[in-house]
């Protein structure tokens, strides 16, 4: 495992635009939050509540269509902690034992009601540790600042994200909006998965992506239509190479040109290929050098047990 893998870095897969349409959407969400908390709390109640209202921001403003930056999240998710944030701090008498009960039964109750929003740890925690100006508050934190400030940062995203044509807040808005006029459903053509069949693997996994099941249906399609153009060249097969169909389970395979029959005319020219891993193992055929190179995704050279392809990218024999 390489050091970058360990710490799980992974370049983003993003425009300037949308960095930048990123970053501006979050300096007008919190303008404007910073200027409600100053009114209701002061400069000490508002250096509390402004950091867990960052946090929110760069989730609606830089992942508007993940899953944890969805409206009842950020409002569900901010309401119900500051509950129970303040409830620990007025009937916890120990600052440290409320401050983890605060935080520790906002993570609970924000799995039961569905609107997981890494925030609302912050805005319960700023209810315990807030200060005077906080603690005066009472209940009415709850009310003002917190989810008035959530509401901001919800209609800021609104109708800051619709200036952009490939941004929508919240997701929901995606399944009607696209380039070529028609609905997201139209436009994608899953063939083997559906969007039940990712929720079941998500349930499976029990684990919580911020991505909706039909985030993820889009993804595939998209990522397969990709694959479906990527092929090598005629040119590119050679005799005594190794190539994969880069496919999954009992589909992939790994053969190697093992004879080729040259032709003056390009759509005549032959290669004899052996199966070298993968389904049907150890059997021989033939194709024109322009469909093999159609079926190979990739040229894979062996190492130890394992195919690995340019990038050091590691294929196991799902057959082995």
């Amino acid at each position: 495992m390489s050091i970058r893998d360990f710490f799980g870095y992974s370049p983003e897969q993003v425009s300037h635009a949308e960095r930048l349409a990123s970053g501006a959407g979050g300096f007008v969400g919190i303008f404007l939050i910073a200027v409600v908390s100053y009114y209701f709390t002061g400069f000490e109640g508002a250096a509390m509540i402004v950091p867990s209202m960052g946090a929110s921001a760069v989730l609606v403003f830089a992942v508007p269509h993940g899953k944890l930056s969805q409206p009842w999240n950020v409002l569900g998710g901010n309401g119900i902690s500051a509950v129970v944030g303040m409830t620990c701090y007025l009937y916890v008498p120990d600052v440290f034992l409320a401050a983890g009960l605060a935080v520790g039964i906002a993570i609970t109750l924000m799995h039961y009601m569905s609107c997981i929003h890494p925030p609302g740890g912050a805005s319960a925690l700023a209810a315990v540790i807030g200060g005077d100006a906080i603690h005066a508050l009472g209940y009415q934190y709850v009310l003002t600042p917190v989810l008035l400030n959530a509401f901001i940062i919800f209609l800021v995203a609104i109708g800051f994200n619709y200036l952009f044509p490939w941004r929508r807040y919240p997701a929901s808005l995606m399944k009607s909006v696209s380039k070529g006029g028609p609905t997201q459903k139209q436009e994608y053509n899953i063939p083997r998965l559906s969007q039940d069949d990712l929720d079941y693997a998500m349930r499976k996994m029990d684990l919580l992506v911020d991505m909706t099941a039909d985030d993820l249906v889009q993804l595939y399609s998209l990522a397969s239509k990709y694959s479906e153009t990527r092929h090598l060249q005629p040119e590119d097969i050679k005799l005594g190479h190794y190539y994969s169909n880069g496919l999954y389970g009992s589909l992939w395979q790994v053969r190697q040109i093992i004879d080729e029959s040259p032709h003056e005319e390009p759509t005549r020219d032959k290669v004899i290929y052996k199966i070298v891993s993968g389904h049907n193992r150890y059997t021989t055929g033939t194709a024109t050098r322009e469909e093999f190179a159609y079926w190979a995704r990739y040229e894979v050279e062996q190492q130890e047990n394992d195919w690995v392809r340019a990038g050091g990218t590691i294929e196991s024999d799902p057959t082995a």
